[in-house]
């Protein structure tokens, strides 16, 4: 893989209130993963890394494996596309643990590709919605679907 452009040091997040700070962030999910991005409001160029995975994956054993290829992947891509001053929270999703090593890197590299495109576009943020289906939270001229009445 080719040297980042300009030498990153990287810390892992570790706080509850440094991950609730990041779900609240713009977020986008590709495959077997789902990548929260928060743009600091300090000068420290650190990038800062957290790995979660709910027990929805399994067992802690499935947990333990899909967040250690979680690892790996982050540690393989992450110098090439993270961004200084910026928290990144990697969450597994079902098949983590199992999805294929190559398209596990490929589904990391573009959600983080995708992340600082919207972040230069203007920053559209993506929310949750009560039934934990995705959305973008921009407005919109069209009517909500999901909305009755």
């Amino acid at each position: 893989m080719a040297e980042a452009p300009q030498t990153l040091k990287f810390e892992r997040l570790r706080k509850r209130p440094d991950f609730l700070l990041a779900a609240k962030a713009p977020a986008l999910s590709r495959g077997a993963v789902f990548i929260q991005m928060r743009q600091r409001a300090d000068e420290d160029p650190t990038v800062r890394v957290g790995f979660t995975a709910t027990k929805k994956i399994g067992g802690a054993v499935e947990r333990n494996r899909a967040k250690r290829r979680l690892r790996e992947a982050a540690r393989l891509v992450l110098p090439l596309h993270a961004r200084p001053s910026h928290d990144y929270v990697f969450i597994a999703r079902g098949g983590t643990g199992t999805r294929e090593w190559a398209r596990l890197l490929d589904d990391v590299k573009t959600a983080l590709i995708s992340l600082a495109a919207d972040l230069d576009r203007g920053g559209t943020k993506v929310s949750r919605r009560s039934n934990g289906a995705l959305h973008d939270a921009a407005p919109s001229s069209q009517p909500d679907p999901t909305v009755s009445g």
